[in-house]
């Protein structure tokens, strides 16, 4: 191999291998950790309309869910920035949505619906900053931008991959298929994170600190500090409006279609995941480069660009059709915000030792209004009609624009300032 030590070629070669394992090992868990960190995702809507639920106490127990989520996020980044088992709590995750998925099979009372969706949140608070802080211990700040890229590429793959085959197995087989498909996804993910070897995550590299650095050398920042931390707050409160609009969508679309008679349901749902993480693929492979280039700020611009002619197109044009300019603003918008995301935050948060905790807040803030969307989507469609509710939603990405636009030089000076 190239990058053999001089004074010891043989452990610079274990070395390598170690970090080739490591890689590849972390872009199989991106993969099949897509599908578990979801849950049932865009599914459950139309399993439950099947069982005789109405959108809005849909969306309500998804809110729920939501919500536990948000609450769960920082807590769950300040555990992992001290915790050196995150390969251990990969695998907690994973069978937390596994056993919530399984429960929720076996019956879809309120109750039991709603303990699935807490579980399935509970374990999704963790996985985004988990992924984030494995991913930084491994490679370092220096390599993180192009191996967050690669991680949501895999992701994105694996979401496709899983959306397809749901719908195939859900048209084939019937809903119930689903769930067993996403146990085995989850089976796998944790083989995936057992095969990543402990020695190659840096935990002192993973919460931000410099390699090696002591920690009284590096001390981590307090949870407090994060309220004075201006575009952190202005990053946090873009994402928020954002949510609020997008993350019903999704689900909101699929059930509008299905219930028009203008679409099968698993098939149909499958295709609304499966144009959007195709899109997703590309734009995440691009985004890295775009970022490297152009800088976060403009990336992070378009994608919340995106959502307001999303809401339009959606309200618009219910039809069979309709999914591939609805998902593809999706896939615009997701892809660009999974890559630029992570990679600000632990800019921003560099040497602060806290870059988890940094990525909870903002997940938090994300939670907030991705756990108010369901609801709010739900009622509107239930009341007004799915057109408004879609025309509704679109309109709250105009408040991460404004904010973003008037932000700009703030945001641009953190960004560039001297790490």
């Amino acid at each position: 191999m190239t990058h053999t030590a001089v004074a010891s070629p043989k452990t610079g070669n274990s070395q390598g291998i170690l970090s080739n394992r490591a890689l590849f090992s972390l872009c199989a868990l991106n993969f099949f950790m897509a599908d578990v960190q979801a849950g049932i995702g865009p599914f459950l809507g139309v399993f439950l309309q099947r069982h005789g639920w109405q959108t809005g106490p849909i969306g309500s127990v998804m809110t729920a869910g939501g919500i536990v989520g948000m609450l769960a996020t920082i807590p769950a980044g300040a555990l992992i920035d001290q915790t050196t088992k995150k390969r251990l709590f990969v695998i907690i995750a994973a069978l937390c949505t596994i056993s919530a998925s399984l429960l929720l099979l076996s019956s879809q009372s309120t109750l039991v619906v709603t303990i699935s969706q807490l579980a399935t949140a509970l374990a999704g608070a963790g996985i985004g900053p988990l992924m984030a802080g494995m991913t930084l211990g491994i490679v370092r700040q220096k390599g993180f931008n192009a191996q967050i890229g690669r991680n949501q590429a895999w992701n994105h793959a694996g979401n496709m991959v899983g959306a397809g085959l749901s719908g195939w197995l859900g048209w084939t087989f019937g809903l119930t298929a689903i769930f067993f498909l996403e146990v085995t996804f989850g089976l796998l993910a944790i083989a995936a994170v057992l095969l990543i070897p402990e020695k190659s995550i840096d935990h002192q590299a993973a919460r931000g600190l410099e390699e090696g650095e002591s920690h009284a050398a590096g001390k981590a920042e307090g949870i407090r500090s994060f309220l004075r931390h201006k575009p952190l707050l202005i990053l946090a409160a873009c994402l928020c409006f954002f949510h609020l609009g997008n993350a019903a969508m999704l689900p909101l679309y699929g059930m509008a279609v299905v219930s028009a008679g203008k679409g099968n349901p698993a098939m149909f749902t499958a295709m609304t995941v499966v144009v959007a993480q195709a899109v997703m693929i590309g734009v995440s492979l691009l985004a890295m480069r775009f970022v490297a280039s152009r800088g976060y700020w403009i990336v992070l611009l378009i994608s919340f660009a995106a959502l307001p002619l999303r809401g339009v197109i959606a309200g618009t044009f219910i039809e069979h059709w309709g999914v591939w300019p609805v998902q593809f603003l999706d896939g615009i918008g997701a892809g660009l915000q999974s890559v630029a995301v992570p990679g600000l935050v632990a800019r921003l948060l560099n040497g602060t030792g806290r870059v988890n905790v940094g990525q909870g807040v903002v997940m938090t803030a994300q939670g907030i209004g991705a756990s108010l969307s369901p609801a709010l989507g739900g009622w509107l469609a239930e009341d007004l009609g799915y057109s408004a509710a879609f025309y509704t939603l679109g309109c709250f990405a105009i408040l991460s624009l404004g904010l973003w636009i008037f932000s700009a030089s703030v945001m641009r000076s953190a960004e560039h300032a001297p790490a």
